[in-house]
Parts: structure tokens; sequence; C-alpha cells
């Protein structure tokens, strides 16, 4: 085993780093003929509830009455993190124009959160 996978090293780093970001990053966008820089805001997105597709309408036509569980349930859960969607804003008060980016996955995620440091104790 080299020394670079030992302990939180390695290909499964990501699995045990929370990414910090900020509340503010640089967006360029544009749009009605102009292009332009500037801040904007950023808010993490929950997962939003399912879109009635015909599939769920099925399956719930076929749920309501008598008769119980119609359909095998899932349980074996393969993903254990989410994908983390931000929400960017601009905080220019003529465009407040949106677009959502998504980022990696982790387990933890902390917004506007301190920067990593060496040599730091870790805190529990």
């Amino acid at each position: 085993m080299q020394s670079s996978e030992k302990g939180r090293g390695g290909p499964w780093r990501w699995l045990y780093t929370a990414p910090r970001v900020g509340h503010a990053r640089e967006l360029e966008h544009g749009g009605r003929g102009f292009h332009h820089t500037s801040t904007a805001k950023m808010v993490n997105v929950p997962k939003t509830r399912r879109t009635f597709c015909k599939k769920k309408r099925r399956y719930d036509r076929k749920q309501s009455g008598y008769g119980g569980q119609t359909k095998p349930i899932f349980r074996k859960k393969a993903k254990t993190t989410k994908k983390i969607v931000l929400r960017l804003e601009c905080v220019e008060p003529n465009c407040r124009s949106k677009r959502m980016l998504a980022i990696k996955r982790c387990k933890h995620f902390e917004l506007g959160g301190d920067k990593k440091r060496k040599g730091q104790v870790i805190q529990f």
C-alpha cells in the first residue's frame, strides 16, 4: 500500500472531506444583448419532491383501495451521499438572474464555513 492511500487519503478521499463553500461567487452571465460578470449569492437547494409522472400515477392508482402493498419496496440503497446543488443568484438589483450549479457528492456540506488549515486539531 502506498503512503497516499493510508488513512483518509487515496481514491476515496472525497468521501471524508466536507466541502466548505463561501456565501458568494463570481458569476459570468449574459442575456438581452449584454454580457457581464458580477457576484452571486449561493443557497443550498434541498431535494424536491417527486413529479407526478405516468409511472407515479399508475403506482398510486394500483395502491389505492383494498389489498395492501402491491409492489415490492426497494431497500438495498447503493448511494450514501447526495449531490449538492447550489442556487446562484446575481446580486445586482436590476439583474437578479438565477442558475443552478451541481457540485460533487458529499456526506456533509457547509455553506459559509471556515476554510481548513494545516495542523489544526479536529473537534467533534
